[in-house]
């Protein structure tokens, strides 16, 4: 294994580091603008609506305008509130949202007034556990949002959030791990530098990178589901529901306090985006046929295009989500990640460091058979799947209540009445409003 090459980190003149930040936190603040523009519109576009369109060129400065209102906006705080802690809950989340794009790269080696430089503010050999451990402290921002509010609904909230965070960063961390084993590294710039390397399988170069999504496909679907429930967007926003929650830890907060939690929503949507670039869509390299055919746009400031065109595809999916999918139920939202997405990744784990062992050091013969035995490895799991899922609904007939008086939790769950059924306690109703039909000309004198 080649040692790390960090030899440009840590080098930068003080006021070259000072520009890096700043481009960074101004980049963020500018692109959840367009982004909140972008998923008004294109949510829109899906429900047959125009979207924003009246202030500013194509309504961009609606998202402006909401803002500025959110930041002159009395400020309100319940009079039984823990006062510090629920004006430190926002901080703490809009700090972890800015900081895990400290370790990102966003490109290549790039020359910036006289010094050579890596378009990334920094970098570590443990730079995806740092994103991890950011990603874990920010919960406390939803948390004391919670606890400090001394409302019943945010309470609700902040414990659904760190159910949550509990169970979907698990399945994060873990689809994080077949990225480690073939990468041999947990640098964030060495890892997008192995995907760019070529990728030949069998010894035959096929003229494509290497990229995570594909080798480590398994880990792409739980990484792509985990960071849609660990940044509380829907269809897994539980703990902001408006329908069961008003809007669960938010719910007591307005004004600029309001606008920092918007504010990380949106930082946090591109975050995950980004990891899920370093991590799996080869980071800043030209997609292919662009990297083998023009190599010179697959380096140096070229890579900024590159890894924003894929962020943003990956933040059109979250909008997409949004457009499409009802929420899941909250008993269905934690099967998901206790009984599937985990499970699931603790066995292609072992499944992933046998090929990685195989692929180093085996022959191409013991290659292809390896390849074979994890084709119908993974077809056998997938019917088991499919055949788990038809039997559990065929153990589980619907259950309809009889007419008459309506009983919530007659089908297991609690339901809406029918047409013909009512409530026990409008009985009385309902035999008055019957007898009143009857009677000549509906009851009415």
């Amino acid at each position: 294994m080649n040692p790390l090459d960090l030899s440009l980190f840590g080098t930068d003149p003080w006021w070259l580091a000072l520009i890096k930040v700043i481009i960074v936190v101004v980049l963020l603040l500018t692109w959840t603008i367009f982004n909140v523009w972008f998923e008004r519109r294109l949510v829109g576009k899906m429900q047959h609506r125009l979207g924003p369109i009246m202030n500013g060129p194509f309504g961009l400065g609606q998202a402006l305008a909401d803002g500025l209102k959110l930041l002159f906006k009395e400020d309100f705080r319940p009079s039984k509130a823990d006062k510090v802690i629920f004006t430190l809950a926002p901080i703490i989340a809009g700090v972890c949202a800015f900081g895990a794009w400290a370790v990102i790269p966003l490109g290549g080696t790039v020359e910036i007034f006289g010094v050579t430089t890596k378009l990334q503010v920094t970098d570590m050999p443990v730079a995806v556990l740092l994103i991890l451990a950011i990603s874990s402290v920010a919960i406390y921002g939803f948390v004391l949002a919670g606890w400090s509010s001394n409302s019943p609904y945010s309470l609700l909230g902040a414990m659904r959030s760190s159910a949550q965070m509990i169970s979907y960063e698990v399945a994060m961390g873990l689809s994080m791990v077949g990225v480690f084993l073939f990468s041999g590294t947990m640098s964030t710039s060495e890892i997008v530098d192995k995907q760019g390397a070529p990728f030949a399988p069998f010894g035959i170069d096929i003229g494509v990178q290497q990229w995570y999504w594909f080798l480590l496909f398994p880990s792409f679907v739980v990484y792509a589901i985990s960071m849609v429930a660990e940044t509380n967007r829907a269809p897994f926003d539980l703990i902001e529901c408006e329908q069961e929650l008003v809007s669960g830890h938010l719910t007591e907060y307005s004004g600029f306090r309001y606008a920092i939690y918007f504010l990380a929503e949106y930082i946090n949507m591109a975050t995950v985006s980004a990891v899920c670039t370093t991590l799996f869509l080869g980071g800043w390299h030209a997609p292919w046929p662009i990297n083998a055919l023009i190599p010179a746009m697959d380096a140096g400031w070229w890579g900024l295009l590159w890894f924003f065109l894929k962020v943003q595809v990956l933040i059109g999916g979250f909008v997409w989500l949004r457009g499409t999918l009802p929420r899941f139920r909250y008993d269905q939202f934690m099967d998901l990640g206790w009984k599937w997405l985990i499970p699931i990744s603790l066995v292609w784990i072992m499944l992933a460091g046998s090929m990685r062992w195989v692929f180093a050091h085996g022959g191409i013969a013991t290659q292809a058979g390896f390849v074979i035995v994890a084709i119908i490895f993974g077809v056998l799991l997938v019917a088991l799947v499919i055949s788990l899922l038809l039997e559990r609904a065929a153990d589980k007939p619907l259950v309809m209540p009889p007419a008459g008086p309506f009983n919530a939790f007659a089908g297991g769950y609690p339901v809406p009445p029918n047409d013909d059924e009512y409530l026990p306690e409008m009985a009385e109703v309902v035999t008055s409003e019957a007898t009143a039909a009857e009677a000549p000309n509906g009851g009415q004198a």
